[in-house]
């Protein structure tokens, strides 16, 4: 099992690596989703253990996100899922921007109530 990243794992990361795990963090407002987390982690899980990590930990936490949003839309005839729903958007909105702020300071975000689908 992984421990979490912490600044002794990895010297300071670069800029580059700091990018792409903003980039991993915010994909769901920029319009990619789940396709740039996977994307990154395929391609650099080799490379940086700090992209790595960060791409790991948005990839769970956007397929977490998928399968809430999925499991909200039969509610939709109860009217608790159309609350719900908003609920998760906001939830992840603010989770999304927090997650990005931390990896910009070199650091790895757990995402709360997240399915460790991928590890």
């Amino acid at each position: 099992m992984d421990t979490p990243l912490s600044p002794s794992a990895h010297p300071s990361p670069t800029g580059n690596e700091k990018i792409w795990t903003i980039l991993c963090h915010l994909s769901s407002l920029i319009g990619v989703g789940i396709l740039l987390p996977l994307v990154v982690y395929l391609a650099m899980k080799g490379d940086s253990k700090y992209v790595a990590a960060n791409a790991r930990e948005s990839l769970n936490f956007h397929l977490s996100v998928l399968i809430y949003c999925l499991c909200s839309i039969p509610l939709i005839f109860v009217v608790i899922g159309i609350p719900l729903l908003i609920v998760i958007g906001l939830g992840s909105l603010i989770l999304g921007i927090v997650a990005a702020v931390k990896a910009s300071d070199g650091g790895c975000y757990h995402y709360p109530l997240t399915f460790r689908l991928v590890s």
